[in-house]
C-alpha cells in the first residue's frame, strides 16, 4: 500500500511538470511563429474557399467538451466522417495547401492555443468526435483519463494505418503508463514522423514498429 502511494505521488509530480512543458512550449509557438501563422492563413483564403481555421467540439478529460481548432485543411462540406476511417493522403476532399499541412502536421499547430488553455496536452490521446463517445466501454473509456494530445502513442505507431481497435489500445497503454520519458519518447518519434511521414513507422505486414 506505501509503495503504491509514492508512485501515485511520482506520477502526479510528473504531470505537474508535463503541463509546465505544455505552457512554455505554447507560448514559445505562439509568439514567435505568429507571423508564419499569418502566412499560412493568407495562402490558405486564397487558394481554396471557405475558413481559415477548422474548428470542431471534442471530448477531453473526463469527458468534457471543448472546441478544438486546426487550419483547414479539406473543402467545404467535408467533415462528414465514417468512425473508425481516417483521411487518408490521397483523399479528393483535401486542398492542394492542405495536402502539404497534413504531411507536415502543420494543420494542428492552432491546437497549441487548445494546450495553452488546458483543453489538451503535447502529448495524449488525440481527441475524438463527440459521437465516438457512445460506443465507448469501460476499457476504452480509460482514454478519457487524461488531456488528449496534439501527437500520441498511436500517432507514431501507424496512426492512420491502423485499425481503431489497435489506436484504442495504443492510448489505453500510454494512459497507464504514462511518465516523461515516454512524452519524451513519443516527441522525439513524431520529428521522425513529420520528416518521414506515418507510412514509415508501419511494417509491411501491417504491424507498427517500435
Amino acid at each position: 500500500m506505501k509503495e503504491r502511494k509514492v508512485k501515485n505521488m511520482s506520477r502526479e509530480k510528473q504531470l505537474k511538470v508535463k503541463r509546465l512543458i505544455d505552457v512554455m512550449f505554447s507560448l514559445f509557438i505562439i509568439i514567435p511563429f505568429l507571423p508564419i501563422w499569418i502566412l499560412i492563413a493568407i495562402v490558405i483564403k486564397l487558394t481554396s474557399k471557405g475558413p481559415i481555421l477548422f474548428l470542431q467540439d471534442r471530448p477531453g478529460k473526463n469527458k468534457s467538451i471543448f472546441k478544438i481548432f486546426k487550419f483547414r485543411t479539406m473543402k467545404p462540406g467535408s467533415e462528414k466522417m465514417i468512425k473508425g476511417v481516417e483521411v487518408m493522403k490521397d483523399d479528393d476532399r483535401i486542398t492542394s495547401i492542405g495536402k502539404f499541412l497534413r504531411r507536415t502536421k502543420i494543420d494542428e499547430i492552432p491546437q497549441v492555443v487548445n494546450v495553452l488553455k488546458g483543453d489538451m496536452s503535447l502529448v495524449g490521446p488525440r481527441p475524438e468526435r463527440v459521437n465516438s463517445l457512445k460506443d465507448y466501454d469501460k476499457e476504452i473509456s480509460k482514454r478519457l483519463r487524461m488531456r488528449p494530445g496534439m501527437t500520441g502513442l498511436a500517432q507514431v505507431n501507424g496512426n492512420i494505418y491502423l485499425t481503431l481497435e489497435d489506436r484504442y489500445k495504443l492510448d489505453v497503454y500510454y494512459v497507464e503508463n504514462f511518465s516523461l520519458k515516454l512524452d519524451a519518447i513519443i516527441l522525439f518519434k513524431t520529428f521522425g514522423v513529420v520528416l518521414f511521414g506515418e507510412d514509415s513507422f508501419v511494417e509491411r505486414n501491417g504491424s507498427t514498429k517500435s
